[in-house]
């Protein structure tokens, strides 16, 4: 089965987010499967073009008509030994050699160009694909513009189009589908939403599969309050909806090799291994250098949607417990202003870090005993993954995939890997916190439980691949 994996940002060539990890690693175990070909189709940003240590070799060029523009497309390709993952990237310095990847005034004629050149670039290659598996609102207008101008030449491919964050759909204004998109008037109907085109919605109606993050975001998003207003869409074409759990690329994110912590550790040997971790991250950020507090880790997006309303409502209640509490990340001015007024009135508990530190990210979730995510909402989230892989307990609110992988702990069983909340409150949080601590302080015996429990569970790719394997294979045979 040849398959086409389009996104607009992938691990290690650029990332600004989840899609990055996902578009790295999902292409990567399917491709280990022997009935797989995989094409993954990036953006040529500048950031990639300008850096040495990938090797990456032109194909062709070609002019391609957008409307009424004819505009440059270069087709390039990275030198790798994998034959059956091939990784395509697409040329327009316009378009891609910018400061930023997103939040340029023209992002949706960006991506437009980027969704129309991967299809002429299959036809130019001689490519057949099987299928054509779109990512978020940057590849949504994919399935449309198949329909619209390569139904002859790649008529066969079936399309699968993934949400993975409902919240950002691509609008435009309604000139958008002549002026750029150049699509006859019939398909006002499938992308005209409210007063403008919402490219999520056209996607939404002309794909053959439509798959999200975890299966309760699949029914969450048919909810009016989390689907920031295509609910009724999404309900309409629920028959075609599921939902399948990231998983993290457990060979480069694994406690026993990893070179950022201060000392490696297994699932037999996470004691001494995770003491160590915990002292070296709190001597590294100015902490007491104590086993007996707990270290309460996040590595986030500081913004509304992962909590911060509640963490910043009971903060100061948090700093007269027993804990440390270690953040890493960037975001929202008022959370920044909020968090940095704590540390500085608590900084024997409280440490916040707000840049981004690749080195610094494993080792709180190495040296960490708990790892927060009070989101509000949260479509899958890796990092409650990564946490379980080094044997830190998540503590998280009951929303999105955050519910579908962290089983409440049953003392009573010793089944389940972490302490979750239900209701979107401070206090229900506090309540999560205080389970958690009560284990740890007082039940040593169950707090290694649920750390081996964490450490045990598998969240690597190789489940999601197979449920994506088998989801082709029904599109493929039209079952």
């Amino acid at each position: 089965m040849k398959i086409v994996f389009a996104a607009s940002e992938a691990a290690p060539f650029i990332k600004t987010g989840g899609l990055g990890d996902v578009a790295q690693a999902l292409p990567l175990a399917l491709s280990k499967s022997p009935d797989h070909e995989i094409l993954l189709f990036l953006p040529y940003y500048g950031q990639i073009k300008y850096d040495p240590q990938f090797r990456i070799e032109k194909l062709q060029e070609f002019q391609m008509p957008l409307s009424w523009r004819s505009q440059y497309v270069g087709l390039y390709k990275l030198r790798s030994a994998k034959r059956k993952l091939r990784i395509y990237f697409i040329d327009n310095e316009y378009y891609f050699n910018r400061d930023r990847i997103y939040g340029c005034v023209d992002d949706g004629e960006r991506y437009a160009f980027f969704s129309k050149a991967i299809l002429e670039s299959l036809c130019r290659l001689g490519e057949k694909p099987d299928i054509i598996h779109c990512n978020d609102w940057q590849t949504a207008l994919v399935p449309i513009l198949l329909h619209a101008f390569y139904q002859e030449t790649l008529g066969n491919a079936k399309t699968v189009f993934t949400i993975h964050n409902i919240e950002y759909q691509g609008w435009t204004h309604p000139y958008f589908l002549g002026e750029v998109l150049g699509l006859p008037d019939e398909y006002d109907s499938v992308l005209h939403f409210h007063d403008g085109l919402n490219f999520m919605k056209g996607a939404i109606l002309t794909c053959d599969a439509l798959t999200t993050v975890s299966g309760t975001y699949a029914r969450e998003i048919c909810d009016p309050y989390y689907a920031h207003g295509l609910s009724d869409i999404i309900a309409e074409h629920s028959f075609k909806l599921s939902g399948i759990v990231n998983g993290i690329d457990v060979a480069s994110n694994n406690p026993e090799k990893d070179p950022c912590i201060a000392q490696n550790y297994g699932a037999k040997t996470f004691k001494e291994g995770k003491a160590a971790c915990k002292a070296a991250l709190q001597k590294e950020l100015g902490l007491p250098v104590r086993d007996d507090v707990t270290v309460i880790g996040m590595v986030s997006r500081l913004v509304s949607h992962k909590g911060l309303d509640i963490l910043c409502e009971r903060i100061e209640e948090l700093t007269r417990w027993n804990i440390q509490i270690v953040i890493l990340g960037t975001g929202d001015y008022r959370y920044e202003r909020c968090l940095q007024d704590v540390s500085c009135r608590h900084p024997d508990c409280f440490s916040i870090s707000l840049h981004f530190n690749r080195e610094l990210a494993p080792k709180i979730y190495a040296g960490s005993d708990l790892y927060l995510m009070p989101s509000k909402s949260e479509p899958c989230g890796l990092s409650q993954l990564l946490a379980m892989h080094y044997g830190t307990v998540p503590v998280v609110h009951e929303t999105g995939g955050l519910k579908d992988t962290v089983a409440p702990f049953n003392p009573e069983t010793g089944e389940g890997c972490g302490f979750t909340f239900q209701s979107f409150r401070g206090d229900d949080m506090l309540g999560a916190i205080r389970r958690a601590l009560e284990i740890r302080g007082g039940h040593p015996e169950m707090w290694e439980q649920v750390v081996r429990n964490c450490m045990a569970a598998d969240v690597s790719w190789a489940k999601p691949a197979r449920e994506y394997s088998a989801l082709y294979s029904r599109l493929v045979n039209n079952e």
